[in-house]
């Protein structure tokens, strides 16, 4: 074969590689921007509003100097660009990595509070946003962290600006947390299944005490402890019930249903250390 005919192969081959040469000479052409303009744009962008934008520039920082002030005052804004631009996975992964690299700094308690914000939203879906949905019946799974981040953020810095909003936070999540255990104890309940029922409901007397939850839990553990023919047991729960919470209209029902007193001379409380027994039976 004529060598002519490879002319043009290596005619093509060499504009190729001219082509390369100036693409790569043009990326090393580009200057490196300067970490403070990086900071100004991002913080600019997050002034306005455009939370996108910021997570793309607080982000491009990180990655070019991920060292010095700047880059320690991005991951907290980064945390907040993040919640704000409704992503709560990221915002709480953000606040997980500020916290381990920089666990001493002036205000990890902010990263801490973000990271159970973000927890305290997860709950409430697209869906839930614009339909009435009681936040108890939710998925309990993020509401319980949420729980343990605020929980953490006041033991670990109790005078924090987040620290009372904070603590206000862990009184709503502990009344839904304390309902979501009524839900759970009511479907056994429903559908026969006694014993576990009344495991919720005593779990709810034990850990969440003081909750508007807990004259329900007393009902099913009445309810309950009839269904499994302890009667002695559901008019321990019932004296209980009566004497805490003397309004409740299930007294009159329970009186009528299962002939129990009108009063009771048993003199205790919940908070005097009365424990209602559970049943030999496991579930």
């Amino acid at each position: 074969m004529n060598s002519k005919s490879f002319q043009p192969l290596k005619t093509l081959l060499l504009l190729l590689s001219l082509l390369v040469a100036g693409c790569a000479s043009t990326d090393k052409d580009i200057p490196e921007l300067p970490v403070e303009e990086y900071f100004s744009t991002a913080r600019t962008a997050l002034d306005a509003g455009n939370y996108g934008t910021a997570v793309e520039q607080y982000e491009t920082l990180e990655a070019k100097y991920p060292f010095g002030p700047y880059a320690q005052q991005a991951g907290l804004d980064l945390i907040y660009a993040y919640y704000k631009f409704d992503d709560p996975l990221s915002t709480i992964a953000a606040a997980n990595r500020f916290i381990k690299l920089h666990p001493r700094h002036t205000h990890v308690d902010y990263a801490y509070y973000m990271r159970g914000l973000a927890n305290f939203d997860q709950g409430i879906t697209s869906i839930s946003r614009y339909l009435p949905v009681d936040p108890s019946e939710r998925d309990a799974g993020a509401a319980n962290q949420s729980f343990q981040d605020f929980s953490m953020l006041v033991q670990r810095f109790p005078e924090s600006r987040y620290a009372p909003d904070a603590r206000k936070r862990m009184i709503y999540l502990r009344d839904n947390l304390s309902k979501n255990e009524i839900h759970a104890a009511r479907y056994y309940h429903k559908r026969g299944a006694f014993v576990a029922a009344v495991n919720r409901a005593d779990y709810v007397l034990h850990n969440f005490p003081g909750t508007s939850a807990v004259p329900d839990a007393l009902t099913i553990l009445v309810e309950s402890y009839m269904s499994i023919g302890r009667s002695d047991l559901a008019q321990d729960a019932y004296r209980v019930l009566l004497l805490n919470h003397p309004d409740r209209p299930e007294i009159t029902e329970l009186r009528k249903k299962y002939q129990f007193p009108r009063s009771s001379s048993m003199n205790t409380t919940l908070d005097s250390g009365m424990s209602i027994q559970k049943p030999d039976t496991k579930s």
